[in-house]
């Protein structure tokens, strides 16, 4: 068990890897181009509704519903059923979304107005800000569509996952990135809105997405006909499983809307500060917690339907000591390196000292709570696996309007940073939940080799971040320094940092076998 997670789990990262620095790339090319002005906040604003809107109708929950019943289904060893199912999931799903696409592409101003509701008020009192509100309607249009072409790419990657090929859809995303990347510096320059070049990268990157997966599913005698399927028992289950599930998995983007609204009515950058710190937080949250709940949840689904509660509880074991030995260091490593990455990474063009001070602030805010996302992306699975959606929704729920309660309270002391601190406290929040909840229902509790396996993690990390402190050179001396030595310094204390982990993990007693062990 352990050794088929280990790989699968490594091909995900490695080609999330290769994703998560095009994303970077990309993002360094959107901030030499718009900084963190009024177009940034904008195209972020446009850029980040249809991605909700993904994790409700694709990635989110619509797998975490849909691969238990895949697995189900297959363990049946009848091809012609799964053929039956993907094709009534497709079509129902299909209808569903393309109804959805249209009614957000008409409705544009309506959405504008709604998450970017400062910029509204300000439009209708004829404010400053009002520009940013009709720019806001014009971008979403471009956008939108990118929902209906990303939820059947995902229903292709959540297919292709079930039946163990992970590389595929792991490297789908970087075609989303070449494609903004490649809009940006070629069509950006000829428009007299160049943030309109990256919508259009958006709307292509959706489009190649969709593309590429075909021919891997025609491989795999899965591609069908979509057939409308809304009674197909199938069907049924899925979407029963699916309504709660909406709510459970899709916590932490309905938090990070309800930021951008709040953020609406801050000071210009707001928005933008958050995105890039938000951006720096995701490439290990992508790389490593993603990456692992990819593999886990088939894994966990294959588990419950063998009836096989031991290696179930062994599996969610190595699931949790994965992202700790990964998620920690990387937290500490994000808080002490703030400043001086967001240097390297985006501090030219118009992103200026200014705009990295401020994203540093948020990005440690954020990074508070980066353990805590992954280990939601861990836990959860251990619920849907078993088809349990309605526990994790509720957890969802409760987090969710903690959410909403620290923003209030943090938002007024602290600004933008206060959000970015909610975001963090409510993740925290839910994966304690989560734990309490599988093991109040006898499912999983850690085990004392793990818990000893964490207390020797959190020494390393600890070491490991105080050894930073200690080397990094003082913000006046990475001013005074040009870009190729900024790059040395940090390559260098990364490097450091990652040397004092390991270490300080080997003096105390770890070895590689204890985490495939688990």
């Amino acid at each position: 068990m352990s050794k088929q997670l280990i790989r699968s789990g490594a091909i995900v990262s490695a080609m999330t890897l290769i994703s998560r620095v095009l994303g970077l790339v990309r993002d360094v090319v959107v901030a030499n181009l718009m900084g963190a002005g009024a177009a940034a906040d904008v195209f972020f604003l446009a850029n980040k509704i249809p991605n909700f809107l993904r994790r409700l109708f694709a990635e989110g929950a619509f797998a975490q519903a849909f691969v238990p019943v895949l697995t189900e289904v297959r363990a049946e060893g009848d091809d012609d059923k799964v053929r039956e199912l993907i094709a009534r999931v497709s079509g129902t799903l299909g209808t569903i979304v393309t109804v959805v696409t249209l009614i957000g592409v008409i409705g544009s101003p309506v959405l504008a107005a709604l998450f970017g509701t400062g910029w509204f008020i300000d439009w209708l009192n004829g404010g400053p800000k009002g520009e940013k509100f009709e720019l806001a309607s014009l971008m979403l249009k471009i956008t939108f569509p990118y929902l209906w072409f990303i939820t059947f790419t995902a229903l292709s990657g959540a297919i292709l996952n079930t039946l163990g090929r992970f590389a595929v859809a792991a490297f789908t995303p970087v075609f989303l990135n070449v494609a903004i990347i490649g809009f940006a510096l070629y069509l950006g320059p000829q428009l007299e809105q160049p943030e309109l070049a990256l919508a259009w990268g958006v709307f292509a990157g959706g489009l190649i997405q969709f593309l590429f997966q075909i021919p891997f599913l025609f491989r795999a005698k899965m591609l069908v006909r979509p057939k409308w399927g809304w009674n197909h028992p199938g069907v049924v289950k899925i979407r029963t499983l699916m309504i709660p599930a909406m709510f459970g998995v899709s916590v932490s983007q309905i938090n990070l809307l309800f930021d951008t609204l709040i953020a609406s009515f801050l000071m210009t950058g707001s928005i933008s500060w958050l995105y890039y710190s938000d951006r720096l937080l995701e490439f290990p949250l992508g790389l490593f917690g993603i990456a692992i709940a990819t593999v886990i949840l088939p894994a966990l689904s294959k588990k419950h339907v063998d009836a096989d509660s031991s290696q179930f509880a062994s599996t969610m074991d190595w699931g949790v000591r994965s992202v700790s030995t990964l998620g920690l260091p990387a937290a500490l490593g994000l808080m002490t390196l703030a400043q001086p990455m967001l240097m390297v990474l985006f501090m030219r063009g118009q992103f200026t000292p200014h705009d990295t001070q401020m994203a540093a602030a948020s990005l440690m805010a954020y990074a508070c709570g980066l353990l805590s996302f992954m280990l939601v992306k861990v836990l959860a699975p251990g619920y849907y696996s078993r088809q349990d959606t309605k526990t994790p929704v509720r957890y969802g729920i409760i987090a969710m309007v903690s959410n909403m309660v620290f923003n209030l309270l943090l938002a007024i002391p602290f600004g933008y940073v206060g959000l970015a601190l909610a975001t963090a406290a409510s993740a925290t929040l839910n994966a304690g939940m989560l734990y309490f909840g599988l093991k109040r229902q006898g499912v999983y509790q850690l085990s004392k080799p793990t818990f000893i396996y964490l207390m020797k993690v959190i020494v390393a990390a600890v070491s490991m971040a105080a050894g930073l402190v200690w080397l990094t050179p003082e913000m006046a001396q990475w001013l005074a320094v040009d870009l190729s030595e900024r790059i040395l310094w940090l390559c260098g204390l990364i490097g450091a940092g990652a040397g004092i982990y390991a270490i300080t993990l080997f003096l105390l007693g770890v070895r590689p076998r204890d985490l495939r062990a688990a």
